[in-house]
């Protein structure tokens, strides 16, 4: 997001507006607005600033991991201590300075800082119209930093102050949620259902653990032993933080070897780049139409990703063939799952990506392979990845072949469902596709691509012979998934309309495109593909 759209600079220029709204009554009390705590203020603000500045420290700096600024705890004990507008103050600061990694960073800094201040306000609202204030107990709103003086007038209203924190860290969580999902849609263009969806989810249960920490450190603060108490909170929040980013440092770790492994592939085999992505993408919309939880959800992306990692064991001279393949050449490539599955199987992070990785090219009819699975005995993450593939192969365009239209593929994968897919597996992606439609996405820009749910099929059948390969896509994080193979000619035969594919003479880059996540069985074939995609034409 280097260049900003006239919307998202609109959309910022409000929200800092919004801030400082909030900001002002902090400097001009009156008509009832309490007075500003500046002691309090500025005690929170500059430990708030500390949290986030520790990541840019020269000595911290390789030490501590990202993801620790933006220390909620802090800015919601403000929230907790201070009246609303002096909450927003606190934390106009730490947004000013928090670490960003895109450009640009002071468009990003201002809107960070006006963001976390109206969410503070908010809260700060919130919180007051739940007499939080008098439930928390201690001195007033007003002198917070009075604590510790002396004993306390009158201790916590305990469980009821836990229902006014609360709500105000829901609140807070909720308006930051807000905000994010509208400036994703302002700046990049996304869809609105899109930019929110997983949020708010996301988001609330980590929210509601700072707002108990924040409401602990504001309890301890009105303690008699007032601040140094309060700070004794942060050490065991920072120790969580910090086990909390290194796990995010493990995943991303995973991440770079899973996109190791695919780039080795796609330098590999050029004619496939970037449709490991798409059908890692494909995957994915199968298994949520399907109900899995969230985390099976990646787990299926990788199978997807990384289904044809074992084409590193297979010669690059076979990668490449133009002409037909042999018997014995054949065997050859029909070994790449069991070699996936050896480079894989010490990768504990990948669960039950290894067997998808293994079974990808089993058929429900059993004429698959490497072990001619039939039915149930095939994983389930195994037959998604086959439908995916052979989705991705028939919509994209290839050296051999043309791209065809969605709703095509989708027709023939229902009619190949049953014996060469399972149908409950096809039935979800074409119901996740109707209700989503299919937009492919490349990390890579120059291989981005969109393609409608619904599109013509003029030209679908036409001579691929002059398609050129699409753009490779070094950089992309594919989600690779192969199509279910068919060993030798058993399997489904495709029936019905004449003829229309590549002439018989390119009928060696059709079998060439088993090795690179084929489709379903093609109208008017007659050779059968080591990936079980058959040959238009072929003999």
């Amino acid at each position: 997001m280097r260049v900003l759209p006239p919307t998202a600079r609109v959309y910022i220029l409000c929200a800092v507006l919004g801030a400082v709204a909030c900001i002002v009554p902090a400097f001009a009390p009156g008509n009832g607005t309490a007075a500003t705590p500046w002691p309090a203020v500025a005690t929170l603000g500059v430990l708030y600033l500390g949290c986030e500045l520790v990541k840019l420290c020269p000595r911290l700096g390789s030490r501590v991991p990202e993801g620790i600024g933006a220390f909620f705890p802090v800015l919601l004990a403000a929230v907790f201590l201070l009246p609303p507008a002096a909450a927003a103050l606190v934390a106009l600061p730490g947004g000013l300075a928090g670490t960003v990694v895109q450009r640009p960073a002071w468009v990003r800094r201002v809107w960070h800082g006006a963001q976390h201040s109206m969410a503070a306000w908010t809260a700060g609202q919130a919180y007051g119209l739940l007499r939080g204030p008098a439930a928390l107990g201690g001195p007033t709103r007003t002198d917070p930093v009075a604590a510790g003086s002396g004993p306390p007038a009158w201790v916590a209203d305990f469980p009821y102050v836990l229902l006014p924190a609360a709500v105000a860290a829901a609140v807070f969580c909720l308006v930051l949620t807000a905000l994010d999902g509208a400036i994703l849609a302002a700046a990049e263009g996304r869809r609105a259902a899109t930019a929110w969806r997983g949020l708010l989810t996301r988001s609330l249960a980590p929210h509601c653990v700072h707002g108990l920490a924040g409401l602990m450190m504001a309890v301890m603060w009105r303690s008699p032993y007032g601040l140094p108490a309060a700070l004794l909170v942060l050490l065991p929040m920072y120790i969580s933080c910090w086990v909390f980013a290194q796990y995010h440092r493990e995943r991303a770790a995973h991440r770079a070897t899973i996109r190791a492994l695919v780039q080795a592939v796609d330098i590999k085999d050029r004619y496939t780049r970037g449709h490991s992505e798409r059908v890692g993408q494909a995957s994915a919309m199968i298994a949520r139409e399907l109900g899995m939880a969230e985390d099976r959800l990646e787990v299926v992306r990788i199978a997807g990703i990384l289904h044809d990692v074992g084409k590193l064991g297979v010669p690059t001279r076979l990668l490449r063939k133009d002409g037909p393949l042999t018997p014995e050449e054949r065997r050859i490539i029909e070994l790449h799952p069991e070699y996936g599955h050896e480079m894989v199987r010490g990768i504990g992070f990948l669960g039950e990506a290894r067997a998808a990785i293994l079974h990808h090219h089993e058929r429900v009819d059993g004429s698959g392979y490497p072990y001619g699975l039939t039915g149930e005995q095939i994983p389930v993450l195994a037959r998604v990845v086959a439908v995916a593939d052979a989705f991705d192969a028939m919509t994209s365009t290839r050296s051999y072949s043309r791209a065809r239209p969605v709703a095509t593929a989708l027709a023939e994968l229902e009619r190949c469902a049953g014996a060469q897919f399972d149908a409950a597996m096809v039935h979800a992606l074409a119901e996740a596709i109707d209700r989503h439609g299919w937009h492919p996405v490349v990390t890579s820009d120059e291989d981005l691509q969109v393609i409608p749910a619904v599109a013509a099929a003029a030209g679908a059948n036409q001579d691929p012979g002059g398609a050129a390969p699409v753009p490779g896509a070094l950089t992309a994080l594919p989600a690779q998934g192969a199509a279910p193979p068919s060993s030798g000619t058993g399997g489904p035969q495709a029936r019905g309309t004449a003829p229309a594919g590549p002439a018989a003479g390119r009928a060696g880059a059709a079998v060439r495109a088993s090795l690179h996540g084929g489709g379903a069985a093609t109208h008017g074939d007659q050779g059968a593909r080591p990936d079980g995609v058959r040959a238009e034409g072929a003999q």
